[in-house]
């Protein structure tokens, strides 16, 4: 074996303790990690199922749903986008897409794989698109599914959705809200909305690891997906039949299977990823311990307090104020800085990580999250000292001393 394949010369992993405040993943709570070390169970384990079971209850009221099928996809948050979007859209489907951002533009990119007819409704970067528009758009293009983002990290904005799923169940088509980066940390208000299928993720506001997707389906959308069940020959089984639509394109993100998985006919599918769903089931406990009113408003005290302290740096904020996540904000960077270079210095002198952008806002903005674990009023006061520094030390001038007590200002309204 040469030497550099040796795994003798390969130490334990020990990383640095990193602060992470960019738009995710964040650090896990505590809890999740101990949870995630509990000893591995069989997948048919009646203590397993039962842990299945608690999931599923606990991440109803986070869905704000009463949906039965309420349950985890195993691979991180994009597991989740396309076990939902391939097993609700058969090739040539219309598609409308609500797209304001990168991930708006994640969803087309799964759909034209999926071979969906696309269309779009869009706003530029840093604004939403208008509820009018939305309206428009399907009237315009009958679509057969409606798919938007709710808070797309790339913008830093928050997609309204009061009345969304109403209007495309008016329509006659199903809907679908990608919230990974929103669940835990703003309200998903799956029912109220009338939103068909939302999927999450757990490196976000949830404070768990990246692994994965939480899951909502609404008895609507889980009839038209058990229209595409197509069980396995292996595993056929006289109580289950196959359905009579098209079969769903991928075998492991087939939602029809998986929810033959989590019911109570226990129908192989895959091996459940057992640490993730304890640290699922954690994440859920964590939240809803707290509450989720309190966990709220947590997270949007920690965006207004960030906000407020990176203006009073002096630097300006990306985006439509009236939009904004609580728990990711963009802030323009100095044309005098070399943005690379400070967010280096974040992370050499003060373990701190900030993110960068993507597409047209690439080396135009950092993006300073502060969502799960992370969002506490100390932390945000660390960052934003650490990047007050990191600016002086690039030759920026700015109010020495300024962005703390206005941070704290704002914490406190």
């Amino acid at each position: 074996m040469p030497p550099e394949l040796d795994p003798m010369l390969f130490g334990e992993i020990d990383p640095p303790q990193r602060l992470l405040m960019g738009p995710g993943p964040v650090n896990a709570h505590p809890r999740v990690l101990r949870a995630m070390s509990a000893d591995l169970l069989g997948q048919f384990d009646p203590e397993m199922t039962g842990y299945m079971n608690q999931v599923m209850a606990l991440y109803r009221p986070i869905f704000g749903t009463t949906n039965q099928w309420t349950m985890l996809v195993d691979g991180t948050a994009r597991a989740g986008i396309e076990a939902a979007l391939v097993s609700m859209v058969a090739p040539g489907d219309v598609v409308l897409v609500v797209n304001f951002g990168r991930f708006g533009l994640l969803l087309t990119e799964i759909l034209g794989r999926i071979g969906a007819v696309i269309e779009t409704v869009e706003a530029p970067w840093g604004e939403v698109v208008p509820f009018d528009a939305i309206e428009a758009a399907i009237h315009r293009c009958h679509p057969k599914l409606v798919a938007t983002i709710h808070g797309d990290t790339s913008t830093t904005m928050a997609q309204p959705l009061e009345g969304f799923g109403e209007l495309c169940r008016a329509a006659g088509a199903l809907s679908y809200v990608d919230a990974t980066a929103t669940i835990g940390g703003m309200e998903i208000a799956a029912d109220r909305w009338g939103v068909d299928v939302v999927t999450g993720g757990l490196q976000k506001c949830l404070g768990g690891p990246s692994g994965s997707a939480p899951i909502t389906i609404s008895d609507r959308a889980a009839q038209h997906i058990g229209k595409r069940r197509h069980v396995e020959q292996g595993i056929r089984r006289d109580d289950i039949t196959d359905g009579v639509g098209p079969r769903i394109g991928s075998n492991y993100f087939d939602l029809a299977m998986i929810m033959d998985y989590w019911s109570e006919k226990r129908l192989n599918h895959h091996t459940e990823a057992t640490s993730m769903l304890y640290a699922a089931r954690e994440c859920a406990r964590v939240v809803l311990g707290e509450g989720l009113d309190a966990t709220f408003a947590r997270h949007a005290k920690s965006g207004a307090a960030m906000t407020a302290g990176l203006r009073a740096m002096g630097l300006t904020v990306f985006g439509d104020d009236r939009y904004r996540m609580t728990n990711v904000t963009g802030v323009y960077i100095p044309d005098s800085v070399d943005g690379e270079a400070v967010r280096t210095a974040m992370r050499d002198l003060f373990e701190i990580e900030i993110g960068t952008a993507f597409g047209p806002l690439q080396g135009r903005i950092w993006r300073l999250g502060a969502m799960g674990y992370n969002a506490a009023k100390h932390k945000v006061l660390l960052t934003l000292a650490a990047l007050e520094a990191c600016l002086r030390m690039q030759g920026f001038a700015l109010p020495l001393g300024a962005a703390v007590p206005a941070a704290l200002e704002a914490w406190g309204q």
